[in-house]
């Protein structure tokens, strides 16, 4: 009985096989043959080759009977391989349209069209195209809303412009304090402006007091030399003395919350760069000699000191020195006794 079936099985499989067009053979014993030579090799798990890959894509397009063939993948993958294909394609000719600009380029659009944006936040993406075009850039509308800042940032760069409309009538003073070898303290006084860091005035005092700070005020602020608000802390030596002394200036006294600091970020930032820079490397003798080691570092600070809040510039601007010919030579010139140093060109004799 089971051979009976077995004949008739055979027999329908080759009067399938003569009805059927001799092209859909031929692709068949290629798709079959093409298979058998991927599991003839020696690799554990076969792998497909980019050539294999185009072939299955091919043939897809040519034999609608292909999935019938195919045992080694599935026909999803084979799919998916066409997808990525056509993604390639059109990857490969979107980018033949670039060659007006090249990277370098493309990377100074994308930094002028952020630099505008930030420079000028009333300016949407039509304004700021149209300055481009007026600058000979040759770029769609669309192209600069992609390269537009996030909204968070833009806020961030409107408060800026806020601070920077105000902070040159803004000054803080603060006090900080410095063990000595014998472990007395030492306490510094200073004044910072806000607009350009400059520190307005600075003292050492082993005794502060309402009446020293009154002093240190008058001599920081000469007649028609005052800032119009002066934020400090509420420490006890800024007391309703020190306000009156403020008043009689013309300044107004603005005093931070209880536990605040970064109300008064400016002078702390300032108070982190000295420990940082310098009083973490020291031992402070007496006050003369701190007097003299902050004086030295107040100079460094104004002159030398680049600011990432200035934009890389100095409080007092230092001059750009340009390498003028090749046999020019870098001078390393110490300061603070070696921990920093400012970097400068000498020419040759």
């Amino acid at each position: 009985m089971g051979k009976f079936f077995m004949r008739s099985y055979i027999s329908a499989r080759h009067v399938y096989l003569f009805f059927r067009s001799r092209e859909s053979l031929l692709l068949e014993i290629v798709a079959l043959r093409q298979q058998i030579a991927i599991l003839k090799r020696r690799n554990p798990r076969p792998l497909f080759t980019k050539s294999n890959r185009i072939f299955w894509v091919r043939l897809r397009k040519l034999w609608p009977a292909w999935k019938k063939s195919l045992l080694i993948v599935k026909p999803k993958t084979v799919v998916e391989w066409h997808r990525k294909g056509f993604r390639l394609y059109w990857n490969f000719i979107s980018k033949k349209g670039r060659g007006k600009y090249n990277a370098a380029r493309r990377r100074e659009i994308r930094h002028l069209i952020r630099q505008m944006a930030l420079e000028n936040l009333a300016w949407g993406a039509p304004r700021i195209h149209g300055e481009m075009r007026k600058l000979g850039y040759c770029i769609s509308e669309r192209t600069v809303s992609r390269y537009m800042p996030k909204r968070e940032l833009l806020e961030k760069s409107n408060w800026m412009i806020f601070l920077r409309n105000h902070r040159h009538a803004i000054a803080a003073m603060d006090f900080f304090v410095v063990p000595t070898i014998f472990f007395r303290q030492l306490y510094c006084f200073f004044i910072i402006d806000h607009d350009n860091r400059k520190i307005r005035h600075f003292g050492v005092t082993f005794n502060p007091n309402a009446e020293w700070v009154t002093t240190r005020l008058m001599a920081a602020f000469p007649s028609g030399h005052a800032c119009k608000y002066m934020v400090f802390d509420n420490d006890s030596i800024f007391s309703a003395r020190v306000v009156r002394s403020l008043k009689s200036l013309g300044i107004e006294p603005i005093r931070t919350s209880i536990k605040s600091p970064w109300q008064n970020g400016i002078a702390e930032r300032f108070v982190g760069s000295v420990r940082r820079e310098i009083l973490d490397h020291v031992i402070i003798l007496n006050a003369r000699h701190l007097d003299h080691l902050m004086r030295e570092y107040i100079d460094y600070y104004h002159y030398d000191r680049t600011h990432y809040a200035l934009d890389k510039e100095t409080p007092f601007p230092r001059p750009i020195q340009s390498k003028s010919t090749d046999k020019s030579r870098l001078i390393a010139s110490p300061r603070l006794g070696g921990l920093h140093h400012r970097y400068s060109w000498k020419n040759a004799a």
